[in-house]
């Protein structure tokens, strides 16, 4: 018989749970919301919200909106959408993670602190990523993105650096990054850095990693537009080679191996659970 365990640690982090409740409770009291990106990267969650009138926009979507309710997801924005949106009388509905928030409002002071004095604001992060997209809108659009190790080839050794990280980096990806700029920053410079990683997505990669150990075969469950959900991946299936990816209980079709005697279903943060409640059910039934 085979037994199925739902990772207790997976599924939704409280930004994103937050961002849910604030367009469920909107969304109580009227039929038209209008969500400023995907509220979650999970379509089925998304079709969900989209029963309940949740309408999604893109930013330039959001220049012909006029008297409106946008709810601006976990991510962030960068001040521009706040001008663009008073301009508009639009009304907002502010969901961005308060992690996020305090992240955004200490680039903001540290940017208006240096900028005369010609210190580069960098970013550890994702090139494009809404959530560094609204960090680097806090120096008006100065900072400098380090995607991965060979990008800090774009910094100016010979200048003051000040680092931030996206708060869903690895832990590990941003060290590396502190070192490789510390052995190159001239003695005539500061260098100061600062870890602004989300430790309720960061303590994920340990503990997703010790999940996978424990059982013969994994399903993971992300939507296809997640990172998170990729990163995260890609460490179950280097602790389990026995790792799946999927979006969908419909996507399991098949029968487990005859060997296998206990499967783990865990996801992204942005994963609900009862996509991965579905999945296990789907399990259960394929393999009595």
């Amino acid at each position: 018989m085979v037994k199925v365990t739902i990772d207790s640690g997976s599924g939704f982090c409280f930004g994103v749970v937050k961002a849910i409740q604030s367009a469920e409770h909107e969304l109580e009291q009227t039929d038209e919301l209008y969500s400023l990106g995907d509220l979650v990267h999970n379509n089925l969650e998304m079709d969900r919200l989209k029963t309940l009138g949740l309408h999604t926009i893109g930013h330039a979507d959001l220049a012909h909106l006029r008297n409106r309710t946008v709810l601006l997801r976990a991510h962030g924005e960068p001040p521009s959408t706040y001008e663009l949106a008073k301009k508009n009388q639009i009304k907002i509905i502010d969901a961005t993670c308060p992690v996020v928030l305090q992240l955004q409002k200490r680039i903001h002071r540290c940017y208006q602190e240096t900028k005369d004095t010609g210190t580069q604001v960098v970013i550890y992060g994702k090139k494009g990523h809404a959530e560094v997209n609204g960090l680097v809108g806090q120096t008006e659009g100065t900072a400098i993105v380090i995607e991965k190790l060979e990008d800090i080839e774009k910094l100016d050794f010979q200048r003051n650096i000040v680092l931030f990280s996206q708060t869903t980096k690895p832990l590990d990806g941003f060290g590396e990054v502190v070192e490789a700029i510390r052995a190159r920053i001239s003695p005539d410079v500061t260098f100061q850095y600062f870890d602004t990683i989300c430790r309720q997505v960061a303590n994920r990669l340990p503990n997703i990693r010790d999940f996978a150990l424990q059982h013969d075969w994994i399903y993971f469950v992300a939507g296809k537009k997640s990172s998170n959900g990729q990163m995260l991946f890609d460490q179950c299936l280097q602790a389990n080679s026995r790792s799946v990816f999927i979006t969908s209980a419909a996507d399991i079709t098949e029968p487990l191996p005859e060997d296998i005697r206990s499967v783990g279903v865990c996801g992204a943060t942005s994963t609900p659970k009862w996509l991965m409640e579905e999945v296990a059910d789907r399990v259960k039934t394929l393999n009595p």
